[in-house]
């Protein structure tokens, strides 16, 4: 299991009172597997996603991540966690402008201490497994917004997370665009043995899904329904 929530709650001040976001959620994502996460706006979903990349500390309940149990971990511990087993994609790929596709990877591995020379080639590998090895020498203004974030998958998995959060990938594109991207991050979770969760709207793309998981008011539910 690569990650495990168990018994989270998180509440917000909310005025004299507190507003809770998430309501005792138990999740289980194994590794290899793709969770969706679908629920109406308010409901709970970039909560969970924050608490599961440990960016956010829950008032109750346990985070697991390939293991490890985060409770009480210092803000520096918590850090490295992240860059070394936690891949977030954002709704929007972030790129900075004056790096090409292959350097916004390669800084990654940098920044985590890798030798140049590996840099490099990780970048490569994963470029061309994400399809984009020809456009590794394009700066952002350069490439389609489906590319873009084709990169910003490649650079959540530069150093090899165990886990990947992704966040609305497909906002921001047309429905053939987005087919493509969920296509290659389902494809990705299963060839790297990554445990995926998937916070998206649209539900036509649940059938990639190997669970759905539904938020209402803050509370997790696994809808039988067909897909």
């Amino acid at each position: 299991m690569s990650l495990h929530l168990s018994g989270i709650t998180l509440t917000y001040p909310d005025g004299e009172d507190r507003l809770t976001a998430l309501d005792q959620v138990t999740l289980d994502v194994p590794k290899g597997t793709l969770t969706a996460v679908v629920g109406p706006s308010g409901s709970g979903k970039s909560s969970l996603l924050a608490v599961a990349a440990t960016l956010v500390t829950p008032d109750a309940g346990t985070v697991t991540v390939d293991g490890v149990t985060t409770t009480g971990m210092s803000r520096r511990d918590l850090t490295e966690l992240r860059r070394r087993t936690i891949g977030i994609v954002f709704q929007q790929p972030h790129l900075l402008p004056a790096l090409t596709a292959a350097e916004q990877l390669e800084v990654m591995a940098r920044i985590d201490g890798r030798p140049r020379a590996a840099a490099r080639a990780r970048a490569r590998e994963l470029l061309d497994a994400v399809g984009l090895a020809a456009q590794a020498g394009r700066r952002p203004h350069q490439l389609s917004g489906g590319q873009r974030q084709r990169v910003g998958i490649a650079r959540a998995l530069m150093n090899d997370p165990t886990l990947l959060l992704v966040d609305e990938p497909t906002s921001a594109l047309d429905h053939e665009r987005g087919a493509v991207v969920v296509d290659l991050i389902t494809r990705l979770t299963h060839e790297r043995a990554t445990a995926t969760v998937l916070v998206t709207h649209d539900r036509t793309h649940l059938t990639a899904a190997d669970e759905i998981a539904e938020v209402h008011d803050g509370r997790l539910g696994f809808p039988t329904v067909a897909r």
